[in-house]
């Protein structure tokens, strides 16, 4: 079986981000392609971060490909002549069952955005290993380590909604996401689950703000994981 085509979704919000790039001077059809024969500082220092699975990962989702565009086009030099940083942007909710490809498209997204050549750094998580690094432990500072990742300029969370909720995970992760919400800070979140079950799941806050600050992909298809065993 072949991959599964890929449900586009927000074509209002995709032409808005072409006129952008077009009043910018910048081709929206230009895509950066990481898999280029030329070798590039930046990817390579990513890819030897990107766990071994997704390493040559592509963003060919039309809507994760307009996010990286988007994210580049934002870029900003922190001093005169300085190298241009990923700094602000939207964020991607991939929304799909298990085994559709969606931290496939997150990593892939890391790689193209790398591959334009500007300054990027990122983090990558799951919900799960983001409580365990967080939890209280001699001699650890949770607060600075929330705010590390808090404050990243690019996140991947992946796999929200999986892990076993509580007051405390639920404020946790309300902080996180309120903090990338007001710093309009670009961010590709994963998720299992329908977003009437990511309401229920994760509570009213924390879904009415990624409601407003992501912008929805679906993926559809098989568990391309039982596939490619079978």
């Amino acid at each position: 079986m072949g991959t599964p085509e890929p449900k586009r979704l927000g074509e209002g919000a995709m032409a808005r981000v072409a006129r952008i790039l077009a009043a910018r001077g910048i081709d929206p059809a230009a895509v950066p392609d990481p898999d280029t024969d030329e070798p590039h500082p930046g990817l390579a220092a990513a890819e030897a971060r990107i766990p071994l699975r997704y390493r040559h990962a592509v963003a060919e989702h039309p809507q994760v490909a307009a996010w990286v565009r988007a994210v580049a086009t934002r870029a900003a030099s922190p001093s005169k002549g300085a190298r241009r940083l990923a700094a602000t942007g939207p964020s991607v909710l991939l929304l799909g069952t298990t085994g559709t490809g969606k931290t496939h498209q997150a990593y892939g997204a890391i790689r193209s955005l790398t591959a334009t050549g500007i300054g990027v750094r990122w983090q990558a998580t799951t919900e799960a290993d983001l409580y365990a690094s967080l939890r209280p432990r001699p001699g650890g500072d949770t607060e600075r380590e929330l705010m590390t990742i808090a404050r990243c300029p690019v996140l991947i969370l992946d796999d929200l909604g999986a892990a076993k909720g509580s007051e405390w995970t639920e404020e946790l992760l309300y902080r996180l996401i309120n903090k990338r919400y007001n710093d309009v800070l670009p961010t590709l979140i994963t998720t299992n689950l329908a977003i009437r079950d990511l309401r229920q799941s994760l509570g009213d806050r924390i879904a009415s703000r990624l409601a407003e600050m992501t912008e929805r992909v679906v993926l559809a298809g098989a568990d391309r994981r039982r596939v490619r065993a079978a």
